[in-house]
């Protein structure tokens, strides 16, 4: 048998407060912050104390929405408000205080004494006219917060205007539309389409100019298509922006690089198609990837071609981009942290050096297969620090065309498998040292290398040398 649900001692409720008076009872920093926190609505704000806090006072008085007393407390300043918050620092006095706004009929709220307070105050994620309030009945405010924060993390500062857009169709789409799946889909295209794109894009006229089309159209959704960085495999480390478009996706196409946390971070009921490219299995051409993300969107898909690290760097973005253009497909990119940038952190590198290292060079070990040495590495020589991705296979090239080329063999060295992620590895040591990582089989992860003068800058604690596998490698 199922255990019966808990229930909530304190319901949650929004109270209109628009033109009426809420009553801070206090001059310390508990009424200020209660002060701060109410200035957000649309509330006559009345503040109460026989004495205020410097900081509290020449913010009251910097403002002219708020009304304050310099008086001691009588119910009488109490009348005809809507909330009473009692901050005044002594329990007998916020008693006082809540036993006349409860004799007014009046909500009162104690602040840190929950067993004095009628309703207690959330944490506030305000996106007005939207908001999301937190509460946890007074037992953990600093939960709350914590929630706070990652609401606030996934809610974009545009909600609000939009959904203040969104009030002036309300009537037309009531008009218009009939009830059911007609009006349902109407707002779902109008947040999660042109809309709310134009508005996080700062452009309402636009906004308004796309949601009349859908109003007035009986044509299917227009899709669109978001090249949406991964980043380099840790979680928290993908964007706000690129979160918020996984959310609100039909269809995720991913990579075999990006891990199934990422992609189980988007709307469960969204399609998932793999659409895998990594060295020597591909589940797909890079041409069926292209005609699916274009197939996609002439359906009015809202797609995320999900990709590992940033999709500018070394992500074959350029096709797919050019693909969406040819077709008319509305599209957009999403940069995400890039596997040198996640190498460098996890080695606490500095990637430019002032006096060492000005610049840096992003390329593939594969580039230095040909005949010519490519111009990036005459940048090497000169000093630029070089993040090769892709590269553990081609390790021993890669050092030996640079050596030949001119730069030194005692040239630092950084080495990461899985950057980012708890399950990294890290290798250090010379440019000498670099064609040991071609034998380490059991490095199966994205490696990337670091190389340049400025390596020599890293934290090296928690590394391990490249040098400790030169023996085995001689003997094979």
């Amino acid at each position: 048998m199922a255990e019966p649900q808990a229930k909530l001692d304190a319901f949650p409720v929004f109270m209109r407060v628009k033109n009426r008076a809420c009553v801070i009872v206090g001059g310390g920093a508990e009424a200020f912050a209660k002060a701060r926190l109410l200035s957000q609505s649309s509330g006559d704000l009345v503040v109460v104390a026989e004495a205020m806090d410097y900081d509290f006072a020449e913010w009251l008085a910097a403002r002219d929405d708020i009304r304050y007393e310099v008086a001691r407390f009588h119910p009488s300043r109490l009348d005809g408000a809507a909330l009473v918050f009692a901050a005044t620092g002594k329990e007998d006095t916020d008693r006082a205080v809540v036993e006349a706004a409860r004799a007014a009929g009046i909500p009162a709220n104690a602040v840190d004494r929950p067993h004095l307070c009628d309703f207690y105050m959330p944490a506030l994620v305000n996106r007005a006219p939207v908001a999301v309030a937190i509460g946890t009945e007074g037992a953990g405010p600093v939960l709350a917060q914590m929630i706070r924060a990652r609401i606030e993390q996934i809610l974009p500062p545009s909600l609000g205007r939009l959904a203040t857009l969104a009030a002036t169709y309300r009537e037309a789409v009531e008009r218009l539309l009939s009830p059911g799946s007609a009006r349902r889909g109407f707002w779902q295209r109008f947040f999660g389409g042109e809309p709310a794109r134009a508005v996080a894009a700062g452009d309402i006229a636009a906004a308004s100019r796309a949601a009349a089309r859908i109003l007035e159209s009986k044509a299917a959704a227009r899709g669109h298509v978001a090249l949406v960085g991964a980043g380099p495999g840790a979680e928290d480390l993908l964007t706000l922006r690129a979160h918020r478009l996984l959310m609100e996706a039909d269809v995720i196409v991913h990579d075999a690089l990006v891990p199934e946390a990422i992609v189980a971070m988007g709307r469960r009921d969204a399609d998932r198609i793999a659409a895998g490219k990594r060295k020597g299995c591909h589940a797909k051409t890079q041409s069926e990837i292209n005609d699916l993300l274009v197939g996609l969107g002439r359906a009015g898909r809202r797609v995320v071609r999900l990709k590992a690290g940033d999709p500018l760097v070394f992500g074959r973005a350029g096709e797919e981009l050019a693909a969406l253009r040819d077709a008319g497909i509305a599209h957009e990119v999403v940069p995400g942290v890039t596997a040198a940038f996640a190498a460098a952190a996890d080695f606490a590198l500095p990637l430019t050096l002032r006096g060492v290292a000005s610049s840096m060079v992003f390329t593939t070990g594969h580039d230095l297969k040909g005949g010519t040495l490519p111009d990036w590495a005459r940048l090497a020589i000169d000093g630029a620090t070089v993040a090769v991705y892709m590269g553990r296979s081609v390790a021993a090239d890669v050092a030996r065309r640079l050596i030949e080329a001119g730069l030194s063999p005692d040239t630092a060295v950084a080495v990461v498998e899985n950057a980012s992620l708890p399950s990294k590895r890290q290798l250090h040591g010379t440019l000498a040292d670099l064609p040991s990582l071609q034998g380490r089989a059991e490095l199966t992860g994205p490696v990337l290398t670091i190389i340049g003068d400025a390596v020599a800058g890293a934290d090296f604690s928690r590394s391990t040398p490249l040098a400790a596998h030169l023996p085995a490698l001689a003997q094979a």
